[in-house]
Formats: C-alpha cells, structure tokens, sequence
C-alpha cells in the first residue's frame, strides 16, 4: 500500500526555491531511511512536497509525518536554507493508495512542475482525488488533513 502525503510550508509562503528543494529532497530521503521509512516518490512545489510512502506493519502515518516533518524543518534550519523559520504547517493530507494507482501516483508526483502551473494547489488536490477515483461521480471530498501537535512539528 502506498500513501501520498502533503507537506506544506506554514506560511504557505514559496520557501522551497530551486536552491533549497533538491537539497531538502534529498535530505529527506536519507532521513526516512535511517528511519527505516521508505519513500517511494517525492516531489513538489515552492511552498509544498507530496510524498509516496509505503507503511512498514508498526508504521503509522501520523508517526512518519511526525518524524519527517519536525526533523526536516530544524535541519532547513540548522543550516540556514532559507532566510526565515521553515516551518511546515501542523495539518498534512493522506489517502491510501492500492498496489494498482501506485504508478499512477508516482506519476502524478514526479510531474508536479506541470500540475501546478496548469492548475492551483487546490484545483490541482481536487483533480488528483477524482482522477485516482476518490471521488465517485464528482462528490464533494470528506477527507480531513491531520494535524500534529505544534510542538511536534518542529521536532522537539
């Protein structure tokens, strides 16, 4: 099972310019490994990433975010990436994705440049969840972002 997570920036201002976002990816990477997280893909805009990760049985997602999201910001920080705090917003959004919308994802991931310059983030979440059939029939969404406790988001 995969499952694409959302990451933003708390200020929702583009913090993630081109110097930051490669570094910051790859970053990640090597912290999700050293966690034991495996993520499938990454990806993502000036102000956000999207992620396809793949659960270990003990895994939870609020627990992967928790420890991505907290370790990520104070290392953007430690290392001076950005002239102000990094912080990524408390909330994230996660769906569940079966082995057969995996490519699928992966490929709505890799291809974020294109997405978001057709289309705003919104618009843009709104098309992912009909195209992947999270939306029969163009219902309206019912899936709530979590939100982790302020104090954990920064890794504290």
């Amino acid at each position: 099972m995969g499952v694409p997570t959302r990451k933003t920036g708390k200020s929702r201002k583009p913090l993630i310019t081109k110097g930051v976002k490669k570094p910051l990816i790859n970053h990640i990477y090597e912290n999700a490994k050293s966690k034991d997280i495996y993520i499938n893909e990454m990806n993502g805009g000036k102000e956000h990433l999207h992620l396809l990760v793949s659960l270990g049985a003990s895994q939870s997602i609020s627990k992967i975010a928790h420890l991505l999201k907290g370790e990520s910001s104070n290392w953007v920080n430690k290392n001076k990436l950005t002239k102000n705090n990094f912080e990524w917003q408390d909330e994230y959004f996660a769906v569940s994705v079966s082995e057969s919308l995996v490519a699928s994802v992966r490929k709505y991931i890799q291809n974020q440049k294109e997405h978001l310059r057709i289309k705003p983030y919104l618009k843009n979440i709104r098309s992912f969840l009909i195209n992947m059939d999270f939306l029969n029939n163009g219902a309206k969404a019912r899936v709530l972002p979590q939100s982790i406790p302020r104090h954990k988001c920064r890794g504290n």
